[in-house]
């Protein structure tokens, strides 16, 4: 698991947060303040070019796993959560000093519990996302939302209209649209077991009481969804290039997709080679120029980035 280091070792049986939080599920029988404004913001979208040049986040004053990045849509706040196979796993915020250093700011409020709190997205609005075990032995349900500012969330609740409601499918990853009215997220199939048989990305459209799954969801992601594990996703803000994670192999990769709309399906996704070694969990930040992403170093999860013109 995360503070395991034979993690690397192990990679097949462990995915990051996504598999180890329904480990975790199994296990215990369950049928399962923004920064000053960032200096890209409002910047224009750059030209698609070719990731390259990986280097390693800062975030200064944190020394502990850190892992499931996510960019706000403004680029000011880091959000994260430490090791995804501790005893308490929680969410954090750390504040945008320049493009690859963050300044911790300590343990994010109404939001974490005595169960595994982790994975966060949040929409313009400030509405925020994220994954909690905390309920699902009873609602067979993971998604919550609830609304952030400086680095609290308030109202926080389920997310009603996505869950199968199945014992064995677990939703582990979630990431709502810039606008709001998109939520992308992964329906999970574990069976009996303690490894997924199934993850794909799933599409589903904001009512005004919740979320309902597109029927055009399968259509759209084709070109993701295959027979490999595929989870962790992330969105542009115009929804036309998405990046998520697939486990196909050894150790999960990033890849990366693209669309002329977003009526029209993604196309065919390609691995971004810079990124090499175990590596999950992808967010763009608002220019498009930089891809950030957790690694497994040697035992130790930290954030990466990589770069494009």
């Amino acid at each position: 698991m995360a503070g395991d280091s034979n993690r690397e070792n192990r990679a097949p049986i462990r995915v990051g947060l996504r598999f180890a939080l329904v480990c975790l599920l199994m296990f215990a029988n369950a049928e399962f303040a923004l920064g000053g404004a960032p200096a890209f913001a409002g910047a224009r979208a750059a030209k698609p070019g070719t990731f390259t040049n990986p280097e390693r986040v800062t975030i200064v004053g944190y020394t502990s796993d850190a892992m499931e990045p996510y960019l706000s849509r403004d680029g000011s706040v880091l959000f994260f959560n430490n090791s995804n196979s501790a005893a308490d796993t929680n969410l954090f915020w750390a504040t945008r000093i320049d493009d690859r250093t963050f300044q911790f700011e300590g343990e994010m409020t109404g939001v974490n519990s005595s169960a595994l709190d982790a994975v966060a997205s949040m929409d313009n609005a400030n509405n925020f996302y994220f994954i909690s075990t905390r309920s699902y032995q009873s609602s067979l349900s993971t998604i919550y939302r609830g609304v952030y500012s400086s680095g609290g969330v308030s109202g926080v609740a389920l997310v009603p209209g996505v869950s199968k409601n199945k014992p064995g499918w677990v939703n582990f990853d979630a990431d709502i649209s810039a606008d709001g009215n998109t939520l992308y997220f992964v329906d999970g199939f574990f069976g009996t077991g303690n490894f997924p048989q199934s993850a794909k990305i799933v599409i589903a459209r904001r009512t005004d009481t919740g979320f309902v799954r597109d029927p055009n969801s399968d259509r759209l992601l084709h070109g993701i969804n295959n027979h490999a594990l595929n989870y962790a996703m992330t969105t542009s803000a115009s929804e036309l290039d998405i990046f998520f994670t697939r486990f196909a192999g050894a150790v999960p990769s990033i890849y990366t997709a693209s669309r002329a709309s977003t009526a029209k399906p993604f196309g065919k996704a390609r691995k971004i080679k810079a990124i090499t070694g175990f590596a999950e969990a992808p967010t763009i930040s608002p220019d498009g120029k930089s891809l950030y992403y957790h690694h497994n170093d040697n035992g130790t999860f930290n954030i990466y980035r990589v770069t494009r013109p």
